[in-house]
């Protein structure tokens, strides 16, 4: 196997890591969470990205899976303990209708 098809297919492997780990931090249902593993996610990936070394790269790729299994189990066990959305998660909610997806209606999501 030459170099450069190594090169990509690791570069390959790190940006699915990197897009599978983003993808399962926003799985998580406590907000506080959620953006903690995001903000992880991409510090640690900036903070190597300038990692050239083939051995110190597998073993970040490997410390990433390792990363990547414990988000998955927290995940599910975090959506068995489930609290009220915090203020800076309110979105607009309502019917959407029409092709550009205008809000009809806002239903108010704070305490009833």
């Amino acid at each position: 196997m030459s170099v450069p098809t190594m090169q990509r297919e690791t570069a390959f492997q790190v940006r699915s890591l990197f897009r599978s780990l983003l993808r399962q931090s926003s799985q998580f249902s406590n907000y506080n969470f959620r953006e903690y593993a995001r903000r992880r996610t991409l510090d640690a990936f900036r903070e190597h990205q300038k990692e050239t070394e083939d051995r110190r790269i597998q073993e970040l790729i490997q410390d990433g899976l390792q990363n990547l299994r414990m988000m998955k189990r927290q995940t599910i066990i975090s959506q068995f303990y489930q609290l009220d959305r915090l203020v800076v998660e309110g979105q607009k909610t309502g019917e959407q209708t029409g092709t550009e997806g205008n809000i009809v209606r806002q239903k108010d999501t704070g305490w009833d």
